[in-house]
């Protein structure tokens, strides 16, 4: 890159997804002098950004690119081009000729929560263990006032998940306080829960491993990266977990002793534990909750935030207002992204260090 006069006229320009692995020579002064960050749009760049690929597609009246926006959050440009391509081509499936709301929202289940598995028979008892898990998931969720609301709870197995509900938060989010990790453990831990109250010890699933998984991770977290353990303070423990790449060290190096790494374990377990029994808690104390929950999703299958909060408050839920058949799934524009699991991830996005 050198040799070039002032009078060239040249500009280059490069563009990465990896800054962290580039060699420092290339970003010495005389060289790229100018960084431009170009992060993920928030929700007035979604709604730009969807505004510019609808023009492609003939729109209903109903479709409101605000509320797309609003319930999309950390979607990249691709991803909400990908959208609109998804809920014109369901559109077209349905022999519609203009693509309504409800093509964007079922567009952005099968973007979020993977495609259904209608040819997917499941037995009775297995269908019983997925509603109550995801119930328990629900449940805690809603008496938990840090957690983001509920977007949407169904039993129908989407991608690698028998269930799954899905949390949207009302706003972009940049950073995660400490009360809602909280939430979001007691929430994770909700379905084993759920599992262990209503059926016994002895049937408790494998259905948690994602949640389980979840659970750990951001414990791990919050040990050693984010300092919110009391016994080790705010210092950083964790060891570079990035991939092996462009002369990054192949070797491990260990940074902590033997008796911190104990304790970093014991407090892991200790802040798992917790998130267990508080989800424990809300569960045993609102068990009438759980069962109606449940009840619900077995009869509907797939229940809206709003829909939720109806059952929980003991009133009905009546779709042949709306759609003329009880049946009906419903749609909602609840305002977040749910991760793949055996048995139900609630649907959350891993906080930003």
């Amino acid at each position: 890159m050198d040799g070039f006069d002032a009078n060239e006229g040249i500009i280059i320009v490069a563009a990465t997804n990896r800054p962290d692995v580039l060699d420092p020579a290339l970003l010495r002064p005389g060289r790229f002098d100018r960084q431009v960050v170009v992060g993920r749009p928030d929700i007035e760049g979604r709604e730009k950004i969807l505004a510019v690929h609808m023009r492609k597609v003939p729109l209903a009246p109903d479709v409101n690119a605000r509320t797309i926006a609003r319930g999309t959050p950390g979607f990249s440009g691709a991803d909400l081009a990908n959208l609109v391509n998804e809920a014109a081509l369901l559109a077209a499936r349905r022999s519609k000729r203009l693509v309504s709301m409800k093509d964007f929202e079922d567009a952005k289940d099968k973007v979020l929560m993977g495609v259904e598995r209608k040819s997917m028979v499941m037995t009775d008892d297995e269908k019983k263990m997925t509603a109550y898990h995801e119930a328990g998931h629900a449940v805690v969720s809603m008496h938990e006032a840090a957690s983001d609301p509920i977007h949407k709870a169904t039993i129908i197995p989407r991608g690698r998940a028998l269930g799954m509900v899905m949390r949207l938060p009302e706003r972009d989010q940049y950073s995660y306080h400490r009360d809602k990790m909280y939430a979001n453990l007691a929430v994770s831990m909700g379905g084993r829960v759920a599992e262990e109250v209503i059926f016994g010890h002895d049937k408790v699933s494998s259905g948690a491993s994602s949640d389980i998984s979840y659970a750990t991770d951001l414990a791990r977290s919050m040990v050693t990266q984010w300092g919110m353990s009391d016994k080790l303070g705010p210092l950083k423990y964790a060891d570079n977990q990035e991939e092996v790449f462009l002369g990054h060290s192949v070797t491990r190096t260990q940074n902590i002793s033997e008796q911190t790494a104990q304790i970093i374990d014991s407090e892991i377990r200790q802040i798992v534990n917790a998130g267990y029994d508080r989800a424990k808690h809300v569960l045993t104390e609102n068990i009438d909750q759980l069962h109606a929950l449940a009840a619900a999703l077995l009869e509907l299958e797939t229940l809206s935030g709003d829909e939720i909060k109806k059952v929980l408050a003991g009133e009905t839920i009546d779709r042949s207002a709306t759609t003329g058949t009880p049946a009906a799934r419903p749609s909602s524009g609840v305002s977040a992204i749910p991760k793949a699991g055996r048995r139900g991830g609630f649907g959350e996005p891993a906080p930003q260090a």
